[in-house]
């Protein structure tokens, strides 16, 4: 077994995450289901990509000075990545999130010493909602700059940079689908794209959460949301600049309910405590499998994202009574 690389900088830990082949998903899709481990960055999250990324390019183009401020509006995940990040590198944050997220993100990022600002839960449209809100604190604050993580495509660049490659490399060249679902939409078109520059043939699906818009969008051309989703950080209702020109080949709709259960299997047939969203993309990518299986396809190989750790939702979806007031099926185990 080979030895981790030595690194020279902590920074250095963000990206080169394992993939890791997912039993009971590959099962049930009669395919190989492959899940990059995004849990395992110091972060726990796949935003740690996107932070580190965002904060290199401002000091390239010297938008940011010693000790200046990163303020950014997040769910929490790219937040968190960015506090780290700026802590390395002698910057501060001011994070502004909506106040329904879960405890776990809010008290992680106070921790980090980012200074932390809560907003009512608001539409887009709403001059209240949280990216309007950092966008705002970012032009009020003097020496700060704004990641501005929706719009900013530094934040796609971070995964056609680095995941695509990574799951290429770790693939050995053999993908035949790749699907997550889109937030800010970094992820999914920046993976996409880069994973087209290697075999245009791979196919690439959004997954989206109920009460998100997109699906609807790649579907029928309208941006329509249907129903509603408690998952944290995915869930889009605009095209952001992130996923203006994302290959999306096809989609999926997936329930929370169809989330949890994946939750629930991996943590407790192969050990694996994941937030919702991965919960999510794994069934995804599992419809993917069937779907490029039922079409011809031999010995089909489906990569998606395990975005961040179950330890952040342990008040949410770890939570019996939490979900039991969101009329969501508890976990067995938890029900004792």
């Amino acid at each position: 077994m080979t030895a981790p690389s030595a690194l020279a900088s902590t920074l250095d830990l963000i990206g080169n995450t394992p993939l890791v082949l997912l039993k009971g998903p590959s099962a049930a899709a009669g395919c190989e289901i492959w899940g990059k481990c995004e849990f395992a960055n110091p972060g726990a999250s796949v935003k740690d990509r996107a932070a580190l990324w965002i904060v290199r390019d401002f000091e390239e183009k010297g938008l940011i000075l010693p000790g200046g401020t990163i303020v950014e509006g997040t769910a929490g995940n790219t937040g968190i990545g960015l506090a780290l990040v700026a802590n390395a590198l002698g910057y501060k944050t001011i994070i502004v999130i909506p106040e329904n997220q879960a405890r776990e993100k809010m008290d992680t990022l106070r921790a980090l010493g980012a200074e932390l600002v809560t907003v009512p839960v608001a539409p887009f449209s709403n001059q209240g909602h949280f990216v309007h809100t950092s966008r705002r604190l970012a032009e009020e604050t003097p020496g700060a700059v704004w990641a501005n993580q929706f719009d900013n495509i530094v934040n796609r660049k971070a995964h056609i940079e680095s995941t695509a490659p990574e799951i290429w490399a770790q693939m050995n060249g053999r993908i035949d689908g790749f699907t997550c679902a889109a937030g800010t939409g970094g992820t999914i078109a920046g993976v996409g794209l880069g994973l087209k520059e290697f075999d245009e043939s791979i196919t690439i699906a959004l997954t989206d959460p109920d009460g998100a818009a997109l699906y609807n969008y790649y579907a029928h051309g309208e941006l329509k949301g249907e129903g509603s989703s408690v998952a944290e950080g995915i869930g889009q209702s605009r095209i952001t600049a992130n996923l203006e020109g994302a290959p999306i080949d096809t989609q999926f709709r997936v329930s929370d309910v169809e989330g949890l259960e994946w939750v629930a299997r991996l943590l407790a047939e192969e050990g694996l405590c994941l937030g919702l969203s991965s919960g999510i993309n794994v069934a995804g990518a599992v419809a993917l499998g069937k779907q490029l299986v039922a079409s011809g396809k031999r010995d089909v190989r489906v990569a998606t994202i395990l975005c961040d750790t179950g330890f952040r939702y342990l008040s949410t979806l770890y939570n019996p009574a939490w979900l039991e007031a969101k009329n969501l099926p508890v976990f067995p185990w938890l029900a004792r």
